[in-house]
């Protein structure tokens, strides 16, 4: 189950994110396929560096101290998006893409950087601590991927009709959610 968990977690967090919005700039201006695999390649390549790191960390960190840091970061997270207001967007001066044969390691170099350290990937270190490292690899890599197609394919049509201020505020009721089950697990972990 920490696959799921992991899928519908990162799918809500992603929705609206700057990498879903670099993916739809891009595919407006280039061809889809070269954006979507070197935006599914560079979170492949972060959720793989997240969830060893997450893993390490569990192994070294008593069960409480990862259940009371999980649950202020999800907190922390779902304030976050609570708090985001509508007039994020992408300025076409953000993207620089030098030629098309350069598609696939654009789309990459700029999403492995803008994810860097993103709420997403931290998200993804913060369960890693907590399941079996690899459904939650595999949830949160099925998640992003399908984030990054529906940016790519049909995110214009998803983003006009749904005001992009409500996903974030879903995301983070989500978050506040884990948040209080987290806080739960260390009340377990330390009775």
């Amino acid at each position: 189950m920490d696959w799921l968990t992991s899928f519908l977690l990162i799918f809500a967090a992603e929705i609206g994110d700057k990498s879903q919005l670099v993916c739809m700039a891009l595919a407006v201006r280039y061809r889809a396929l070269p954006v979507a695999l070197g935006a599914i390649s560079a979170f492949l390549l972060l959720n793989t560096l997240a969830v060893v790191f997450g893993a390490a960390i569990a192994n070294w960190i008593p069960e409480l101290v990862i259940s009371i840091l999980v649950s202020l970061l999800f907190l922390v997270f779902g304030i976050h998006s609570l708090r985001v207001v509508d007039d994020e967007h992408l300025d076409d001066s953000d993207i620089k893409v030098k030629s098309q044969h350069h598609i696939f390691f654009s789309t990459l170099l700029l999403i492995t950087l803008a994810e860097l350290g993103d709420k997403t990937q931290l998200a993804v270190i913060a369960l890693s601590t907590q399941g079996i490292p690899l459904e939650v690899w595999l949830g949160s890599s099925l998640a992003l991927a399908t984030t990054s197609i529906m940016a790519v394919w049909a995110g214009r049509t998803i983003l006009q009709r749904i005001p992009i201020v409500l996903l974030h505020r879903a995301s983070g009721v989500l978050f506040l959610l884990l948040s209080l089950l987290a806080a739960y697990s260390a009340y377990l972990a330390f009775e």
